[in-house]
């Protein structure tokens, strides 16, 4: 626990007299600065709030916009972007979504977030935004938003969820923490790249693969931080965008190249060899084995890089009649400039959907027709097939997805060109590459104590309930039922099982920045957890356990997860600044 001394605007805004939004935020910004152990909140130069379509923030987000619509001095503090809606409300009827009152929920959201001073980008992508600052100390949310701008620009933000990055623009402060802190921006994971990659799809191949080497024995609690070798001299912007998109699928927040800018020491943990085979058998894992419903590109929306060879390959073309649909996801900025140049009328005159202020992952699919979607995005891929939409998805380069819409490439006898040869494949599911944790973990039946600590903005409380342990983060957005609390990730050792009205104890979350809306709509439904326990800090989960005073504790002095069993009886109870946790009954053999 720190004790962080306030300027007097910040005090104000803690006093409420600036307000009870920013009361709430700045309640928040302490409760994770002293989580992290933070000793000073700094001025942010901007924000990028995620969380915009009712398919990702739910019930959860728009009652919580809708609180915060009732403080007329609700307002940002500095220079805020918006991600992705669910859908081009101008091109609803095409996009043939069938979610009852979904765009009237997406135009509430977007409505209560430009009431409250955000610019209304929808977009993904707010580093190819003309005038958002990339530079400086920010607090932004997207995930790849987050490992682009790291990554590759002047920003240096946490990992934010989008209730952190929403409170951070609202006071504009965020906690000094984290990656904030320049030893925490040391490479941790070295990977060897043996094969030459060139198109972004191979990028992104790469940086989902990274992701799912994971392993329960790593100390990272800044999420992977890869020192890649091996790569071309330059990179596009497409190659690094899909690079940076798919590693943070699994929580990475920043990677480095060998030989393109300064790399500060490395901390490497393991190293990993990604070569010939390994994107091959990827490919081989992805490519279709039934015939494709929709193709979708632009996950993240499509840069003016990836358009122009969209429609370079779609020029003097059309769709096959009996090809699935093509939609292009795009900004509503590089829209428009597709539009001047001439890119937007080749891509629309071949029959595709030019879409804007929306993104393949957060668009609800009517699944009465839309069965098997292929992609040219691992990003795209992963939120896809999650229990966001279930629908199973596909990855092929670029030029192959345009193949497959215009009939040149037919998805026939599951054959399948890559790489211009005939690759045979037997038709077969979704491939599930193991976790490599556990669920239950076998532990002594003698007595279990630790202690730990807890939010400040908590009191006291007692709560005694079954526990839920797992050794491998959880995927809440997506990979989480958020209105029975059921995990729903194959694989994943809790697959199938539920945290509600349980102790979930976990390491901490994973994956995207709406993360907390998912426990917030759980804990609006009743089927929350009663209390979260992290191992170390948890962007995700402790936000939301902030505003709706859920119980929350982490960093115990005993290792919680493998002394506590998965069905044991256990007790939370916190007194003063101390929270402790026992084993009050075992679990039946």
């Amino acid at each position: 626990m720190t004790s962080i001394k306030l300027n007097s605007a910040q005090q104000a805004m803690l006093d409420g007299k600036q307000g009870v939004a920013r009361q709430m935020a700045m309640r928040l910004l302490l409760d994770l600065a002293a989580t992290a152990g933070a000793t000073e909140l700094v001025p942010i130069t901007s924000a990028h709030l995620s969380g915009v379509s009712p398919l990702t923030g739910g019930l959860g987000l728009r009652q919580f916009l809708a609180r915060l619509a009732e403080d007329p001095q609700a307002k940002v503090a500095v220079p805020t972007t918006l991600n992705s809606a669910g859908c081009d409300e101008a091109q609803f009827e095409a996009m043939r979504i069938v979610a009852p009152d979904f765009k009237e929920h997406n135009a509430e959201i977007v409505a209560r977030y430009t009431q409250l001073g955000v610019r209304p980008t929808q977009s993904c992508t707010p580093y190819e935004w003309e005038g958002v600052v990339t530079s400086g100390e920010a607090a932004w949310a997207e995930s790849n938003a987050i490992c682009f701008g790291n990554s590759y620009t002047g920003l240096v933000t946490n990992r934010e969820s989008g209730l952190s990055a929403l409170a951070a623009a609202l006071t504009g402060y965020t906690p000094k923490y984290g990656l904030m802190l320049a030893e925490n921006r040391r490479p941790n994971l070295e990977v060897t790249v043996t094969t030459l990659l060139a198109d972004p799809t191979d990028f992104s191949i790469l940086g989902d693969w990274i992701g799912k080497q994971r392993q329960p024995t790593w100390r990272m609690p800044n999420g992977p931080m890869p020192l890649i070798k091996g790569l071309p001299a330059e990179l596009t912007h497409e190659q690094k965008k899909a690079l940076t998109a798919a590693a943070a699928n699994y929580g990475c927040p920043l990677l480095y190249i060998e030989g393109q800018g300064e790399i500060p020491p490395a901390n490497i943990q393991a190293q990993l060899e990604f070569g010939a085979a390994e994107l091959q058998k990827r490919y081989d894992e992805l490519a279709p084995k039934t015939a494709v419903s929709l193709i979708t590109i632009g996950c993240p929306q499509a840069s003016m890089g990836e358009l122009r060879a969209t429609a370079e390959l779609l020029q003097g073309k059309h769709l096959h009649p009996d090809a699935p649909p093509l939609w292009v996801f795009t900004s509503s900025a590089n829209k428009a400039i597709a539009e001047k140049t001439g890119l937007a009328e080749i891509i629309t005159r071949s029959g595709a959907l030019l879409l804007e202020n929306t993104c393949p992952e957060v668009v609800p699919y009517d699944p009465s027709w839309v069965h098997h979607v292929l992609t040219n995005s691992m990003k795209a891929e992963h939120y896809i097939k999650s229990g966001l939409n279930g629908i199973p998805t596909a990855v092929m380069r670029l030029a192959d997805c345009i193949a497959v819409a215009t009939g040149e490439l037919p998805i026939t006898n599951y054959q399948l060109a890559i790489d211009n040869q005939k690759v045979a494949t037997k038709q077969k599911s979704q491939s599930v590459t193991p976790s490599h944790g556990h669920l239950v973990t076998p532990s002594p039946l003698h007595p279990f104590t630790a202690t730990g600590h807890g939010l400040p903005s908590q009191t006291d409380f007692s709560i005694t309930a079954e526990a839920f342990v797992t050794d491998t983060p959880i995927t809440l957005l997506g990979f989480v039922n958020r209105e029975t609390g059921v995990i729903e990730e194959p694989g994943h050792p809790a697959d199938g099982q539920s945290m509600a009205g349980k102790i979930a104890i976990f390491p901490k979350g994973s994956g995207s920045t709406v993360a907390p809306y998912v426990l917030l709509e759980l804990f609006y439904r009743g089927n929350a957890p009663v209390a979260i326990v992290n191992t170390e800090i948890d962007q995700q989960s402790a936000p939301a356990c902030s505003l709706e005073n859920i119980p929350y504790a982490y960093q115990f002095d005993a290792d919680i997860i493998h002394g506590i069993n998965h069905g044991d009886t256990v007790q939370l109870k916190r007194e003063g600044a101390q929270v402790m946790i026992h084993v009050v009954k075992r679990r039946s053999a």
